[in-house]
């Protein structure tokens, strides 16, 4: 009886560790949006977080979703950037008036930043950016 009682336990112990390990989460890598990264990093190759460019779509979208690119306005000479730094995502605090980047989108055509946004050092990764606090 004790054999049979022994052998069904360790059964059972060795489903419940392999369901264990069959059923816990893969780790999910960490990824730093890429303004932050494009701020903060030291050199080397474009950083685009995964899934941010696909099929055409724009490396912006995630900028466009949470509300801190309000609308992208297009004439013949310029190229408006409407932002909101006011959403809570944001982490970028207004300058408080326009940066107009001469020849920014194209030759003849002026990038206008609306308002002009700076990184909010309140915010950690800010605060702890190297290239933002030399």
């Amino acid at each position: 009886m004790d054999a049979r009682r022994f052998a069904a336990m360790g059964g059972v112990s060795l489903t419940l560790a392999t369901a264990l390990v069959l059923l816990t989460p893969a780790p999910a890598h960490a990824f730093i949006h890429e303004i932050i990264a494009a701020l903060c990093r030291a050199g080397g190759e474009e950083v685009i977080p995964p899934g941010q460019v696909m099929d055409g779509q724009s490396f912006i979208r995630a900028l466009q979703s949470t509300g801190l690119i309000e609308s992208i306005e297009a004439t013949p000479d310029t190229v408006t950037i409407n932002f909101d730094p006011d959403v809570a995502a944001s982490k970028f605090i207004s300058t408080g008036q326009d940066l107009v980047i001469p020849d920014g989108f194209a030759p003849g055509v002026d990038l206008i930043l609306s308002p002009e946004i700076v990184p909010d050092l309140a915010f950690p990764a800010h605060a702890n950016c190297r290239n933002l606090n030399p």
